[in-house]
């Protein structure tokens, strides 16, 4: 099917088909995930959305296909739903299928890629248990030396968005360990594996499928080079390709000449794009985020067993909190919505009271073990960088790591 910009499309396509074609021979499967010592092994922003770890078995084919390898294999573009997602995406995007099918005809299913997103589900962690593996202190040191390093980029996306930045530092720091750990695989062959593989989340994962296509497009990525995890999320940051396309911005302290958005070596645009994610959702500037639950044991008692571990929602008032026994400040009106969070200690029960803030940081990760931990680690490095002023300032640093060709 042919459309007004198949043409101008076709040229832009055309150096990443010759691209394909020299490097078909010599696309090996990556490497597993190496776990890195530091960074504990909790869901990512991505790996969290896409319902990692909530299915006890591994995934069966599509109605009609054969049970997939074992071993990495590409993929058989006949099948039904392949040509109707090549169809799909071309006529909505007036892309040549013959172009879709050279692209994806470079994707290797990965039966670990399946294993890993339909493992059992682990035990549910206490927050005690979880806090202690994220908020730690060598985590807490990085976050302070990242906010020094990158301290001009930080004040211009607080200036300009509103975003406290330690919670950009902190959210950053738990992504991908301050952008040391932005994933192995390869994002074509996790979001084809999920996407044409994996029934339960079929739908979402082809849908990123297409974002990613018009992604590699759109910011002049590599497809055969650009590298994720294993739910297809990318950068520092850890976007699924969907919010790379809406939420990242092109940063303008880099000196970048083009107005590509470039999460993968630019801190810059990284920065930036983490504020605007947050801003997108509703941060409120300068506003708290979380208070202790301040009550006597018999109120933390009474209300613990009644809190729900996936309430995400601003579902009472701090009047209604006031009145089931909890101080919280003056200067929090009795009609502000409010979450009361459970946050078990080690040795009794906790409960938190979270803000607009709070929940803003839940859209990022649907979790509010996670969005405690940012909170927490960037408190943590906010006070540390009070208590230890840099007395010289540290040299600002450009891009980082190691990201997909161009």
């Amino acid at each position: 099917m042919t459309h007004p910009n198949g043409a101008r499309h076709a040229r832009v396509f055309a150096p990443i088909l010759f691209t394909l074609i020299v490097l078909t021979a010599c696309v090996a499967p990556p490497k597993k995930n190496a776990i890195n010592p530091n960074q504990a092994t909790i869901p990512s922003m991505a790996e969290t959305a896409a319902g990692s770890g909530t299915s006890s078995t591994i995934a069966a084919s599509a109605p009609g296909v054969p049970n997939p390898p074992t071993e990495p294999t590409p993929f058989n573009l006949e099948r039904e739903d392949i040509r109707a997602f090549i169809d799909e995406v071309s006529m909505k995007h007036g892309i040549a299928d013959s172009e879709i099918r050279a692209l994806l005809a470079q994707g290797m299913y990965q039966r670990r890629i399946i294993a890993a997103i339909s493992r059992p589900a682990e035990t549910v962690l206490r927050w005690w248990e979880y806090s202690n593996r994220l908020v730690t202190p060598e985590r807490i040191a990085r976050g302070v030396e990242f906010s020094r390093e990158q301290r001009s980029r930080l004040d211009a996306a607080h200036e300009n968005m509103g975003v406290a930045s330690a919670y950009i530092a902190a959210i950053i720091g738990i992504e991908s360990n301050y952008g040391r750990n932005k994933g192995s695989w390869r994002v074509l062959d996790a979001l084809m594996t999920l996407g044409f593989d994996y029934p339960p989340r079929g739908r979402f994962f082809r849908s990123e499928l297409e974002h990613f296509l018009l992604l590699v497009r759109e910011e002049s990525l590599d497809p055969l080079a650009t590298l994720g995890s294993y739910a297809g999320a990318m950068g520092a940051p850890q976007f699924m390709p969907s919010s790379y396309r809406r939420f990242a911005v092109n940063g303008t302290l880099d000196g970048a000449v083009d107005r590509r958005r470039d999460l993968f070596m630019q801190w810059d645009d990284v920065i930036s794009s983490v504020a605007n994610y947050l801003s997108v959702h509703g941060w409120e500037r300068d506003a708290p985020v979380l208070f202790e639950g301040v009550g006597s044991a018999e109120t933390l008692a009474t209300v613990m067993p009644t809190l729900e571990h996936r309430n995400l929602d601003l579902n009472k008032t701090a009047g209604g909190a006031r009145s089931l026994g909890f101080t919280l400040p003056e200067s929090i009106a009795d009609d502000t919505r409010v979450i009361l969070v459970p946050a078990e200690l080690a040795d009794r029960p906790n409960i938190r009271i979270g803000l607009k803030n709070f929940h803003v940081i839940t859209r990022y990760n649907r979790s509010i073990l996670y969005a405690m931990a940012v909170n927490d680690l960037a408190t943590a490095i906010e006070a540390e960088l009070a208590r230890t002023p840099a007395s010289v300032s540290a040299p600002e640093s450009a891009p980082f790591g190691s990201g997909p060709a161009r």
